[in-house]
This record gives structure tokens, sequence and C-alpha cells, in this order.
């Protein structure tokens, strides 16, 4: 390659030479190599002597049958040595020798031609190193994060004399796309709640741009997830009536989760039926593994969910208890709906109507008409008659138990509803003159008197009684007077007849009657009683 490159050279010198212009060659080396520079000449003419310059100032001279001598110990100069064709060999490459050298070829013949060239010192890039995080690092080098947190990037590398640094990202939907970039030795980026589409390759690039070298280093970023609701618990009937499926599912999560279906004991723990690496888990029971009141959770394990924490969801079984009406009475010739309800059951029962003793099971068409009306299972019997009448189940059946319903229809005649009609009439009727009497009695109380004649009373006014004991106080003070107690011992009763007024002038009547009122006392020593009139 080197021999095809002075070649080229020489060609390139040689035409420059026809045209007298100067040609420039650009040279990379990197720190501690031998550099060569190339001063061309034409075809195989050796030039009698050569002078190399750097930034105008002479730097070494030599040239003819034999190179220069080298320059003195421990200076740049001792590097440099100029060969036979005029080139120049730089030893152990330093920082600093870079520059633009130029080289004075002198040919026989005192033909002279020069040729320029640039020398570029470069090293790297080299002592690159990367950071991701915060993450976890899997086996295989692979890094995972979370949905939602906040991931730093890091890129460091050197290079002389200047590099580029760039971050990329190549994704599912996306190759090669630059995040970022600097012309420094180091770079950093974020990304602020991390989704799962940022999910894929992330390479940092160093490129020296002086020499054009490049290097790499990249690593696949995985964003772990789990969606937002809780697992979902669900069952399914089985075709034994007996046995049922339970079914677990927690769809969106990255990577799959595990899933565990289990009977939750008193401390939380309990058998476990059945676990795998999957986002929907079935399990199938039969009855003798169900009971009242047991609860079957179904518990989820992902990486994205906080340690000792698990999504879950769970329902206790309950077997079915239909409820309804155990006695109903329908009139023949009409319609009549038997009702059931049943919601309580967990998983749900299914719930059928039957007749008789034989429990048959009833079909709808005309004449029985089967409906749902959400807990309520009903059953309509359209023009009922005598062969109709009898007991019906309600059964209600989910995988834990059996319950039936029992209800009695008894269908009536016409006649039968007749009678109970009249004989509801009558009572009524009783009950009503009943009241009546017992109005008009009280109304008409203060017509009854004790010791009073119907020739004493007239239209106008009423007798009252009122009968006092003397040796107790008298109901009325001051219209009864006080009689002084009999020498006998015997007790004195006094009979005092008033007499009420009545009607609509009773206040007026009132005042005349009590200022024409005499009095007639009459002793008896025989009874020992004290009568006034």
């Amino acid at each position: 390659m080197k021999t095809l490159a002075l070649l080229q050279l020489c060609l390139s010198a040689a035409a420059a030479l026809l045209r007298n212009e100067p040609i420039d060659t650009e040279v990379a080396a990197t720190p501690g190599d031998v550099a060569l520079l190339p001063c061309s000449t034409v075809g195989n003419v050796t030039p009698t002597s050569t002078v190399w310059l750097k930034d105008g100032g002479e730097l070494v001279r030599g040239g003819g049958a034999s190179p220069g001598p080298p320059g003195p110990p421990g200076s740049a100069r001792r590097r440099l040595t100029v060969l036979r064709d005029g080139s120049l060999r730089v030893d152990g490459v330093m920082p600093g020798d870079e520059g633009s050298y130029l080289c004075n070829n002198t040919l026989p013949g005192n033909n002279t031609f020069q040729t320029r060239v640039l020398l570029q010192v470069t090293s790297g890039p080299e002592n690159m190193s990367t950071s991701i995080g915060p993450a976890t690092a899997l086996p295989n080098g692979t890094l995972v994060v979370y949905r939602g947190s906040t991931i730093f990037f890091n890129c460091t590398s050197s290079s002389y004399p200047a590099q580029r640094l760039t971050w990329a990202f190549t994704g599912a939907s996306t190759s090669n796309e630059s995040l970022a970039s600097t012309s420094g030795s180091r770079l950093d980026f974020s990304i602020t709640d991390i989704q799962p589409d940022a999910q894929g390759v992330y390479s940092c690039g160093a490129r020296d741009t002086v020499s054009h070298q490049a290097v790499d280093k990249s690593a696949e970023l995985l964003v772990y997830y789990v969606p937002d609701r809780h697992p979902v618990c669900m069952w399914a009937p089985a075709s034994d009536p007996t046995h049922v499926q339970f079914i677990c599912t927690w769809f969106g999560a990255y990577p799959t989760p595990t899933l565990c279906w289990q009977d939750q004991g008193s401390g939380g723990e309990g058998h476990k039926y059945a676990t795998s690496l999957t986002d929907s888990l079935a399990v199938t029971l039969n009855r003798s593994e169900l009971s009242d009141g047991q609860t079957l959770r179904c518990t989820a394990q992902h990486q994205a969910l906080p340690s000792g924490k698990g999504g879950s969801c769970s329902f206790t079984l309950k077997p079915p208890y239909p409820e309804g009406e155990p006695m109903v009475t329908a009139r023949e010739g009409t319609s009549i709906a038997l009702t059931c309800m049943e919601s309580l059951s967990i998983p749900p029962a299914n719930t059928t109507w039957t007749k008789g003793l034989e429990q048959v099971d009833i079909v709808a068409g005309s004449k029985y008409m089967l409906s749902l009306e959400g807990p309520l299972f009903k059953l309509t019997i359209h023009n009922t008659s005598k062969d109709d009448e009898g007991v019906y189940f309600c059964r209600s059946e989910n995988p834990l138990a059996v319950r039936e319903l029992e209800v009695y229809l008894t269908v009536t005649n016409s006649s039968a509803y007749t009678g109970a009609i009249i004989g509801t009439f009558i009572a009524a009727l009783i009950m009503g003159l009943s009241i009546i009497i017992a109005k008009f009695i009280f109304s008409s109380r203060h017509r009854i008197c004790l010791g009073c004649d119907s020739g004493q009373m007239d239209d106008n006014r009423e007798d009252v009684l009122s009968l006092v004991d003397s040796d107790d106080e008298p109901m009325f003070q001051d219209t009864v007077p006080q009689l002084p107690p009999l020498t006998n011992g015997n007790h004195t009763t006094l009979v005092q007849i008033h007499r009420m007024p009545s009607g609509d002038h009773e206040d007026a009547e009132t005042a005349d009657a009590s200022s024409e009122q005499q009095e007639d006392t009459v002793q008896t020593e025989e009874s020992g009683d004290l009568v006034t009139f």
C-alpha cells in the first residue's frame, strides 16, 4: 500500500512539475508512530539536495547519495531523517509535530520542485465508557428500566485533537435516530417519564474529526411495565354442573407476569391450585373442592411491581338461595305468574322451573312462558285450570349446591269467588249496622236517669239525679248544702234534683230557672235520711 501511495505521489509530482504547481499531501499519525512525509521526484531521479521547512523555517537538510545527519541528542531534529529520495522520516511522532511541511528538491540540472505535506497527529477515539440508569442489568448485559421513571444517559471518550460524540437510538419503528451530539469529550442527556416506545438499542459513537477514526458502544434497553388495573377474576360454566372453571387474566404487562390461583386461608396463604408464567390462567374445580364462604384469589407477580406486592382479584363462594311466595291462588281461566328471586349465589346459579313431585322440566310454549327480569325468574301460566293446580319448584344450582323453592298453586272456580264476595258483603253490612246502633245509644245517654218518671219530664227540660254521701265532700259545693250529722250515728244522704236547661237559649233560661227554684224539705226519723226536692 505504501509503495502504491508513493508511486501515486510521484506521478502527481511529475504532473505538478510540468504545471509548475506545488502538491499538498496529508499524512496522519498517532503519537509514538513513525510518520513518512513524501517528497516526490520525477521517475527514479534522485535529488541532489533536499531541504524540509516547517511553518516557514528550515527544519532539516539532506539528500544526495546518503541521508542527512541526525540532529543533536534530545532535540526534535534527532527524530527527523531525510531519506535518499527526499522523503522525511519522523520517528516517535508526538503531539506538536503536526503542521505544514514544505519539501524543496533540487534535481540534476538545477531543476527544482516543491511538495507541501500536512502532518496531522491524532489519537483515539479511545477509553470510551457509557452509563444508563437507574437500570438493572440482566445476565446477558441487557438493561431494564421501568415505565414512568427518569433515565440518564452518559458517554465519555478521549481523542486528539478533536472528536464528536453522538447518542443514537434504534427502536422497533425508528432506525439510527440521533438523540444528542457534542464536540467535547462528554455527552449527557436524559429521558423523563420513559414509555414502552423508548425500548430499543442506544449507541454512543465517537469520531475523530481529523483521522475520521470512529468507535461506538451500544446497549439494549428494555422498559418493563404493568397495566394500571388489577387482574380480572371470572368464571365459566363447565359441561358438568358440579364443575366450574375459574379464569384469571392480566393483559398489558411486559414481560409476561406470573399468575397463581390459590385458596385464601385464615393467614392469607392457602392451597395453590395452579401457577404459570402467563397473562391468562384457568383452573377447573369440582364440588368436592368448594365450600360455602370459601375465598379464591388470583395473584399476579411482576418485576415492575413493588417488592412484596402484587396485583390480585378474588371472590367468596356462596350457594344459591331462591326466594318467593310459597302459596299462590289463581282463578280458573285466568293467568298467574309464579316468581322466584335468586341473586346471592357465587358463581351465579342456573335457575329452572319444574312441576310436580317428579319435577318435570317446564318448557316454554303457549301454556307456559318463562322470563327473566334481573334476578327475578318468572313462570307465567296462561288459562289456568284444575290440571295446573299442584306444587312447582324453582330450582337453582351452582357448583357449590342445589337449592329449591317450593310454590303451591291453588286454582279456584268462579262460584267460589262469588260466594266469597257475598260473604264479604254480609259481614261488612253487619259491621256497619253495629256501628250505627252503638253511635245512637252513645248520643242518647243523657236521657237515662234514676228515680224519675216520664210525667216529670217535659220537652224543653231534662232532670239529672245527683247522689252525694254526707260524710264525703259534695261534688257541687255551691249548690248542695251541708247537713249536720244525726245524733243516732246514721249517715245522711242528700238527693237533689236540678233542672238543666236545653235548647238554643241555654244561658238565659238557666238564669231564670235559678231565681224561681223552690225547695221543699221533709225529714223522716224512720230512715234517717233527708230528701230535698
